[in-house]
């Protein structure tokens, strides 16, 4: 196993290092300043156009699609690098198209759904979504109670979905349901797409949650579907979903070294700046053993993330390290930005300042994609050997 990336593979982290700092650091005071009023940490349109015309000029899209669709095939250790940089900003901004839903599509498409829905995804002409969770089930696949059923060339689906990200304005949502209660997660659980617009698919609210994002809840009722929009294989939906979330919770991982690397960057500058009872914070004790601890923490999770990748990139199973990465990744740059902001004292509480939205950023990833204690399930359950 390499530990340092090839001379390509820094070439493009290096790259995107640049474009954070050049295209989206500076559109951080006018998010803030959105948030703060409201409206929410969003990009305005014309924002929004020039980061995807800067980034296609750049060559960043499609980075981890096959070149057989568009993309540029780069394997996943080079792409934990190119996250590590994304992550280190609170400008909402993905390149696209985003990882974990391309490898789901690409795990199960048809030849006729990777021309409507594949290849375009790949060229960033089409947005997606996944609705997975349910009022009530939480992490639980098999209290999964929206059911798709057929009926002739057609699916007719019935339920509910929520903390569905970009369904209002997703062109297609990859819609989880199931198909054989009794079967559950093993061979009761398929995928479907749903394009926006389609009948019975209909989005009740918009939910607010911390740090000025949103979601949303969707009600599913009689949403006909052809039987073309089935997604990979009936009632095998459930591992190319697992497929899907292990992929965002290694880039979490990737993510949060990216925020605590910022987060412990602005204690180093601001540290030796601040004095206190006669003397600068960076002779604190406190503040030297939150430095010390914040930085090998972070080493500690920029090999666990990088090895996962390199796992990945070799076809092996990394459920277990991923639901690893995503407690000690998330829980460690939630204490870093935490410290960071008790560094600045009353300054770190405002909403001028980004550690308020890299707080909360990390809080909702504490969440989604599976809560720590659950994952800690998992990793307890597979290292004594417990199943039901």
């Amino acid at each position: 196993m390499e530990f340092a990336l090839s001379e390509e593979h820094q070439m493009l982290k290096d790259l995107v290092h640049r474009f954070v700092q050049n295209e989206l650091m500076p559109l951080e005071k006018a998010v803030l300043e959105r948030e703060a009023s409201g409206q929410g940490a969003v990009l305005a349109a014309q924002e929004r156009a020039a980061l995807d015309k800067k980034s296609r000029e750049l060559g960043l899209w499609g980075l981890d699609a096959p070149k057989e669709v568009g993309g540029a095939d780069l394997p996943t250790v080079a792409l934990i690098g190119v996250y590590e940089e994304m992550g280190a900003t609170i400008t909402p901004y993905t390149l696209a198209p985003d990882s974990p839903n391309l490898r789901m599509l690409l795990a199960t498409v048809t030849e006729e759904q990777r021309e409507q829905y594949l290849k375009p995804y790949v060229r960033g002409e089409l947005t997606s979504a996944i609705g997975i969770s349910e009022p009530g089930a939480g992490a639980d696949p098999a209290a999964m109670k929206t059911r798709a059923v057929r009926e002739g060339d057609q699916w007719v689906i019935n339920g509910r979905k929520i903390w569905v990200s970009r369904a209002a304005e997703a062109d297609f949502t990859i819609l989880m349901a199931v198909t054989d209660k009794p079967a559950g997660a093993r061979g009761g659980i398929s995928a479907f797409l749903v394009d926006k617009g389609t009948p019975g698919f209909n989005v009740v609210r918009q939910i607010p949650m911390i740090g000025g994002a949103c979601t949303y809840e969707i009600a599913l009722e009689d949403c006909r579907l052809p039987a073309s929009k089935l997604l990979g294989k009936e009632g095998r939906g459930f591992a190319p979903m697992q497929l899907r979330l292990t992929t965002r919770r290694v880039q979490m991982g990737a993510w949060c070294v990216g925020l605590a690397r910022r987060a412990l960057d602005m204690i180093c500058d601001y540290a030796p700046q601040r004095t206190t009872f006669g003397a600068p914070l960076s002779e604190r004790q406190a503040i030297q053993w939150w430095v010390a601890d914040a930085a090998t923490r972070i080493h500690a999770c920029r090999l666990m993330t990088y090895e996962a990748a390199w796992k990945i990139d070799r076809e092996r199973d990394v459920r277990t390290e991923a639901s690893m990465i995503k407690v000690f990744g998330t829980e460690m740059a939630w204490e870093i930005i935490d410290q960071a902001m008790q560094t600045f004292g009353a300054m770190g509480m405002t909403k001028e300042m980004p550690l308020q939205l890299m707080a909360a950023k990390v809080r909702t990833m504490r969440i989604y994609e599976g809560p720590s204690e659950i994952h800690r399930w998992v990793i307890a359950r597979n290292l004594l050997r417990l199943r039901r």
